[in-house]
């Protein structure tokens, strides 16, 4: 080998050997560096540069929401993302109310029914259905990069019964896993029947009668407090379907403050369920 040859190979041997040290000093530097500019006053964490995560979790904000929806039939006026609609105005309400919480994107896709045959919500357009392994899959690996970042409490959450099994399952599985994170599992969050009974004793509310659909006056008008759009409402006033369950959605402000409430109702018991579940004192889920 000439001495040329023999120079430029040990060189590039140097370099090799050096780089990855090099490069992790530069990574270090990188994630220790100021944030250059004010921080967004949101608490998803998708809408946040990392920069902003980062202080978060100095800051103490280290309990994270894993909030799951679905994409399914809900009769013939509300989209097909009802529970995502609903948890899009939830999380941001509970991580609010809680002071230390971010919320972690939505997961929009669920357990809906078989695909062939196609059975459950599967049966109908539009309805989107992930295998219940590949949703259990997707919910330990969503916690486990919550967890690698410093989060320290990963808090599931569901709007729909189909989803609630799986989620203690993982809570369950990712809780025995790790030694310094805890999962939790909370179904307060979906107790429907709770929410019914604040309408009827707290509201005077009652649902008078049954149109044998997927939809009731507490998911609407929880909707129509984010977008009246999502349950159609200008084209079911024009058609004269402006009602659920034998309740009128007129006027507009009203349904839209009923929601209001009843989602605050929702709310308030789902951080009060998460801080006990935190603090060890919450009852064990029934499954």
């Amino acid at each position: 080998m000439s001495f040329v040859r023999h120079a430029v190979f040990a060189l590039t041997a140097g370099l090799l050997v050096a780089a990855p040290v090099s490069a992790q000093g530069q990574l270090e530097a990188e994630l220790a560096e100021p944030r250059p500019i004010d921080a967004l006053n949101s608490v998803w964490i998708e809408e946040l540069t990392w920069m902003e995560v980062r202080d978060a979790l100095r800051e103490g904000k280290t309990t994270a929401i894993v909030s799951t929806g679905g994409i399914e039939q809900n009769g013939p006026y509300l989209a097909t993302g009802k529970h995502n609609y609903v948890l899009d105005l939830a999380c941001e309400g509970i991580a609010r109310a809680l002071g230390d919480a971010l919320c972690a994107p939505i997961i929009k896709l669920v357990p809906e029914g078989a695909h062939d045959p196609p059975s459950g919500h599967m049966r109908y357009p539009g309805t989107l259905s992930l295998r219940p392994e590949t949703f259990e899959a997707v919910l330990t690996d969503v916690g486990r990069s919550l967890a690698a970042h410093g989060f320290e409490h990963i808090v599931f959450i569901g709007d729909s019964g189909g989803n609630q099994r799986s989620m203690a399952a993982v809570a369950e599985s990712l809780d025995a896993e790790w030694v310094d994170v805890r999962a939790h599992y909370v179904p307060e969050f979906y107790r429907y029947a709770e929410v019914f009974e604040f309408m009827d004793s707290e509201l005077g509310i009652v649902e008078p009668t049954n149109d044998g659909l997927h939809d009731d006056f507490v998911i609407t008008s929880i909707m129509m407090g984010l977008d009246p759009e999502t349950v159609r409402f200008d084209q079911r006033v024009a058609a004269g379907k402006a009602s659920i369950n034998g309740l009128s959605l007129e006027p507009l402000e009203r349904t839209v403050e009923i929601g209001r409430k009843l989602l605050q109702f929702r709310v308030d018991r789902t951080v009060e369920a998460i801080r006990a579940a935190r603090d060890g004192t919450a009852p064990e889920p029934a499954y």
